[in-house]
């Protein structure tokens, strides 16, 4: 009797497959990156929010330090057209004794006005000087009463470019016989220009100064807050947490600060123009509109607003960098 095997019913199993190559999403780091940055951005915002009144102090003192620099630029800024261009301010007045004959004024012009060193010279009469004067004074009434003119005769004396001696020329000029005054009008634009000048490295170092001051102020606060939450930030570096992920929340922070803090000191900056701008319109329409308030621009605020917020960033990487530095590891 034959006995069957038995059948295996164990299947011999499937090939192997190939492996499948996982592909990597770099877009999952990416989108964890961003969430991460987007969570410190506005938990950040939502502890400044949660202590109003001490953000608000805080603001005003860094915001009225930024706002010191800026109004300080716009004064200078309008001062600049006071002084005018001094390539344009080489003209020599030289003012010559009353009553003198018309052919002695045409005589000493030509004379004058054939120098090397002089490249024109206008001669203004006593009548043109009288109606120039009636035109500017507002005082045409009052003048009509006078029986004589008062007024000499003037010539406006133009140095030739390039000698660098007009000085001179008008120190020469006062030693005449027939000459009265001699007024250059570049001396008292180079004052202006010097004094100008010291005003604005003043401003400079004013700004930088009050620059410092937001960048301790910011520090200062932050360095609190790290204080505050200093259990918080010791579990996350035991849990493993880098020191970025630490810095983050109290960068976002700090540049809060700083942006709020310029923003507002824009917004006093605008109501200083605005409760300036009666009086400084009456100002200039007392001469006669000859130069115009000029407000603060879009770029310079641009860049206002861009420096607060570099200012209190850097004062918050400056204060966690001292903390972690300090810190066990």
């Amino acid at each position: 009797m034959n006995r069957r095997k038995p059948k295996n019913r164990m299947k011999a199993p499937p090939p192997a497959k190939p492996a499948t190559r996982v592909e990597r999403r770099p877009r999952a780091g990416l989108g964890a990156w961003r969430e991460q940055h987007l969570y410190s951005f506005f938990s950040s915002l939502g502890r400044l929010a949660a202590r109003p009144w001490a953000t608000l102090l805080t603001l005003l003192v860094m915001a009225l330090a930024l706002a010191l620099p800026l109004l300080l630029y716009l004064g200078l800024n309008n001062a600049r057209q006071l002084h005018g261009d001094i390539r344009d301010a080489g003209a020599i007045s030289v003012f010559l004794k009353p009553h003198l004959d018309a052919a002695v004024v045409n005589a000493l012009a030509q004379r004058v006005r054939a120098r090397p060193d002089v490249a024109t010279v206008v001669v203004r009469t006593p009548e043109q000087g009288l109606e120039e004067f009636r035109n500017q004074s507002g005082f045409s009434d009052a003048l009509n009463v006078l029986r004589d003119n008062p007024l000499p005769a003037v010539l406006l004396v133009t140095p030739r470019a390039g000698l660098g001696r007009a000085a001179d020329l008008a120190a020469e000029f006062g030693r005449e016989a027939q000459v009265d005054l001699v007024q250059y009008d570049a001396a008292w634009r180079q004052r202006l220009e010097a004094i100008l000048a010291a005003a604005t490295r003043a401003a400079q170092v004013l700004a930088a100064l009050l620059a410092l001051a937001v960048l301790l102020v910011i520090g200062n606060t932050v360095r609190l807050d790290i204080l505050g939450r200093g259990e918080e930030i010791e579990i996350m570096q035991l849990l493993g947490a880098s020191a970025g992920f630490v810095r983050r929340p109290f960068l976002y922070a700090g540049l809060w600060y700083g942006a709020f803090s310029a923003a507002l000191a824009l917004f006093v900056v605008a109501l200083v123009e605005w409760a300036l701008a009666a009086p400084l319109q009456q100002l200039v329409a007392s001469y006669d509109h000859r130069f115009s308030i000029q407000g603060l621009a879009v770029l310079p605020a641009l860049a206002a607003f861009a420096t607060g917020a570099l200012l209190g960033w850097l004062g918050a990487w400056i204060a966690t960098w001292r903390h972690l530095a300090r810190a066990p590891r």
